[in-house]
């Protein structure tokens, strides 16, 4: 059809295509005239051969064009060919050459195709569109595009085309195409469009049509079978059953993205729409069954056969080889090559052509066509009897067989055998109604009895009355099928109902406010396709896989990118994942194939997203990070809420090493090197700042005047983060001056009963980071729950690391851990209240502001180097202190000698002596 629009084909082309077709050329066909072919050969190097040196020919024997003076005088040309020939499009501009015309089609969606075209054309106001169930009629029309059971009889058109004319060998349809073949013509010109199949017949039934050959465009070739996943994109899948075509649907679904349905049960709204899905590039992929073979034009690379057997309405049977060409045909565009092949199933395998059948395919070579299904024409309105006995008569010829499964006269037959309706049928007219009503299309495919009710019900109120059916039970079938709720099958049904009251509405008389009925049944009709449309997209388009197969197939390199205000991630206009700092999550409802999927594309979409964020990341103010610390070690770095990198061991529990986080992987060196090195800032900066008592210690243990023993414990206290215990440290405390725990005191040390420790360094953000740098230093994996802040004790868990509770800033007593600070206070306030060693009763309200049980409480007071004694006989019991024995100085606890304290003490001395 192509090749009409494009211009005419250069001759060298041309004569090269014709040559190619020479070697599979069908010999049956061949022009009707030597004197036409001579006086054809001196012009195919300039045009070609086509219908205008036909109409050339006929005018040098004094035809003039556009004569209404017979039909018998008007040209008849059979175009025959596979499919890609430009047929229907060469129909179109001879029609369009003439002052009127008339095309006929099999489909109604063809015919609409064709509509819009002439339309483009000449303009709306002289093209008519008449379908069963639509109509277009401008006054003043020149040009008709109908289906075939729709073209006017009584219009006498310049042209006339009818296309697709091997389905006059069809059992359901083929006598009206029979009928149109023999005894419609236009005034001027009369075209015939379809399969070289049908050369024979057209020879033997109208020996004065010349039969003009018209080769492929392109090469069709056979590309063997294959399985789904290595199916090529721009395909058809080819199955013929419902169940069939939604299965492989769905499988594509999966693994492709998605498929276009087209089927013939769909309404020509839903199928346009599918079509337009794939055509538009949403789907690289369309399921169909055998309803793509007729003149469906699309771009179709390939086509893979799911099964080679159909139902044909009374067995299951292999498909023809003419009939694999018709579908197989589809594939290529224009001078573009195509190829077919087989669908495998894995270890099932699949359906396999025979050598036979490659060939007939591939050489367009199949056998012809040699009987028509015919009905006669000439119909008697005497009675019902008459009439189904004149619609049973043969034609007498053996190529012309009469039709044996028409739907029509089985509605027909079922309406007389009611003796009510029969009686009705007394006249002609009424007999041509009947008629009339049984040739309504059984869109529902509810058999001829279920179809013979409806009909019977509608010939009953259009005898009786008006003689026009009763608006409200119109009204009341269109309001029952106006529901768009419910599966694919539910909605198929509702329109095949809706598509019965648009052909109805369509029937002049048959309703009042015709106008009106079929503007409310071609709403329903629309709505409920688009609902329809709705569905199988929904179902069978994963429009987010599909965007991602040709995404990966680098088809969508243009495709914006968008980064929404929760991190989720668009690509296309499809959600991919969410894209947290660095790190990108797919979406994790998907499956793990498309998981795959949706890293690829953000590998190939985010890089300048990355790039952005590093370069604000370098520049971000402190405030933007934060260092967590939960459950499993290391503590990592945050970035906006996002990990960026974790620490790691370094020289030293305070001077840690970072780690940048796995998902900076994919940055370019020299953007982790940027991230890296503001990182390493921040963190010295936060160990410096949060951490400043330690730096203060470190000060005052690097002064001259210090001791030995004030510079050891300075280096003990920095090893454990501010916090020792007292039993750690009485080496070094029981050789310190007065001078050296006033030094201690001046850079924030507390000496206590129990501990050594920095109260600045206890609260909760200090003890946040003293925990994570001595996790890290020890080499832990996990860490428990710290202590809530604001508590003066909590329980003490068993199996925690030991050190854990003195880091975080408390001591163990019994189950309870007591803050330290609180437990010097407590020290210095039994301290206060004791006299001398005698007892004393403790004040309640510490117990309570520590939270310890009376038992907790003991173990807390013993700690404290408290006993417990008895004080009256109703006081119960109270506390007394130890004290230190008479007469004995406190001894030094003996050091290690080989330690580096004791080292460090003995340089000391040497020094002091001198």
């Amino acid at each position: 059809m192509e090749a009409v629009s494009r211009g005419a084909a250069p001759p060298g082309r041309r004569r090269a295509a014709l040559t190619r077709a020479k070697g599979r050329k069908n010999p049956s066909i061949r022009p009707s005239s030597e004197r036409f072919r001579s006086f054809l050969a001196p012009r195919r190097g300039r045009i070609g051969v086509t219908a205008y040196q036909v109409r050339a020919f006929r005018l040098q024997g004094g035809a003039q064009a556009g004569s209404q003076d017979s039909m018998s005088s008007a040209r008849l040309t059979a175009v025959l060919g596979p499919t890609n020939t430009g047929k229907t499009h060469l129909a179109v501009t001879r029609m369009c050459g003439h002052a009127s015309g008339m095309m006929g089609f099999p489909l109604r969606l063809l015919a609409r195709e064709v509509y819009d075209r002439v339309v483009a054309i000449k303009g709306a106001p002289q093209v008519a569109l008449v379908t069963g169930e639509e109509k277009i009629v401008p006054e003043g029309a020149r040009y008709w595009l109908c289906t075939a059971e729709a073209m006017p009889a009584d219009l006498h058109p310049e042209f006339l085309a009818l296309d697709e004319i091997q389905l006059a060998a069809d059992p359901e349809r083929g006598h009206v195409f029979t009928d149109r073949l023999l005894h419609r013509r236009g005034t001027a010109e009369t075209m015939l469009l379809g399969a070289a199949t049908m050369a024979p017949l057209i020879r033997r039934l109208l020996p004065d049509a010349y039969i003009e050959e018209r080769p492929r465009f392109s090469t069709l070739s056979y590309a063997g079978p294959k399985k789904l996943s290595r199916l090529p994109r721009r395909a058809a899948l080819i199955a013929f059953s419902a169940d069939e075509v939604y299965g492989l649907a769905e499988m594509l679904r999966r693994q492709k993205g998605g498929a276009a349905v087209v089927m013939g049960a769909l309404s020509p709204r839903t199928r346009n729409a599918q079509v337009e899905l794939y055509q538009s590039g949403e789907v690289d992929y369309l399921v169909a069954t055998d309803a793509i073979g007729m003149g469906l034009n699309m771009d179709i690379d390939h086509v893979a056969f799911a099964a080679l057997s159909k139902f044909d309405g009374q067995r299951q049977r292999r498909l023809m080889p003419a009939e694999l060409g018709q579908i197989a045909g589809r594939a290529g565009r224009y001078q573009r090559d195509g190829t077919f092949g087989t669908l495998v199933f894995g270890e099932e395998g699949g359906p396999v052509l025979t050598p036979e059948e490659i060939a007939a395919v591939e050489g367009h070579e199949f056998q012809s066509v040699r009987k028509l299904v015919w009905r006669n024409a000439r119909l008697d309105w005497g009675s019902v009897p008459r009439l189904i006995a004149s619609l049973e008569e043969t034609s007498g010829r053996d190529e012309l067989q009469r039709t044996r499964r028409a739907t029509d006269e089985a509605v027909l037959k079922a309406l007389a055998a009611d003796p009510i309706i029969a009686g009705r049928a007394d006249t002609p007219d009424r007999i041509r109604l009947l008629w009339d009503v049984a040739s309504l299309p059984d869109y529902r495919k509810t058999g001829p009895q279920a179809h013979a009710r409806l009909a019977g019900r509608i010939y009953t109120h259009r005898t009786e009355g008006a003689g026009t059916l009763p608006k409200e039970w119109v009204a009341a079938e269109l309001a029952r099928l106006d529901d768009t709720q419910g599966g694919i099958e539910a909605i198929s049904g509702r329109i095949a109902a809706a598509r019965t009251w648009t052909y109805i509405s369509q029937r002049q008389d048959w309703l009042a406010d015709r106008e009106e009925w079929a503007g409310r049944a071609r709403a329903l009709e629309d709505k409920l396709s688009d609902a329809l449309h709705e569905r199988l997209t929904q179902r069978f388009v994963d429009r987010r896989t599909s965007l991602l197969m040709r995404d990966l197939a680098g088809n969508a390199m243009q495709l914006p990118v968008e980064i929404e205000a929760g991190g989720e991630v668009v690509v296309g206009g499809q959600a991919i994942g969410t894209l947290t700092g660095f790190r990108f999550r797919a979406d994790p409802a998907a499956r793990a194939g498309e998981k795959k999927r949706l890293i690829a594309a953000a590998e190939r979409h985010l890089p300048r997203e990355y790039a952005q964020r590093v370069a604000s990341l370098s520049k971000a103010p402190d405030a933007e990070f934060e260092l967590t610390l939960s459950g499993t070690l290391p503590a990592r770095i945050l970035w906006r809420g996002a990990r960026v990198a974790r620490l790691t061991p370094g020289r030293d529990a305070l001077s840690p090493a970072l780690t940048l986080d796995r998902a900076l992987g994919g940055l370019e060196p020299h953007e982790r090197e940027r991230v890296g090195a503001r990182l390493g800032e921040w963190l010295a900066s936060q160990i410096e700042g949060r951490l400043k008592p330690l730096a203060t210690i470190a000060d005052a243990a690097g002064r001259d005047d210090v001791s030995a023993a004030s510079r050891g414990l300075s280096v003990q206290l920095m090893g454990a983060l501010g916090v020792l215990a007292r039993g750690d440290a009485a080496a070094l405390l029981a050789t310190m001056e007065d001078a050296d725990r006033r030094l201690l005191r001046r850079a924030g040390v507390v000496i206590g009963v129990t501990h050594l420790f920095v109260p600045a360094l206890l609260r909760p953000e200090p003890t946040r980071w003293r925990l994570a740098l001595w996790a890290l230093a020890r080499g832990l994996d996990r860490l428990p729950d710290l202590p809530p802040p604001g508590l003066t004790s909590v329980p003490a868990e068993g199996g925690v690391p030991p050190g854990f509770y003195e880091t975080a800033g408390f001591g163990v007593f019994g189950g309870r851990a007591v803050r330290l600070d609180m437990v010097e206070r407590l020290a210095q306030a039994m301290h206060k209240a004791r006299k001398g060693g005698a007892p004393f009763v403790p004040d309640a309200n510490w117990q309570h502001m520590l939270g310890l049980g009376t038992e907790d409480f003991a173990q807390l007071m013993r700690g404290l180097g408290y006993r417990s004694a008895k004080v009256g006989e109703a006081s119960g019991f109270a506390w007394k202190g130890r004290g230190r024995p008479r007469g004995r100085a406190e001894r030094a606890p003996r050091v290690n000698p080989d330690s580096p304290f004791a080292a460090l003490a003995q340089l000391t001395r040497r020094g002091e002596s001198r």
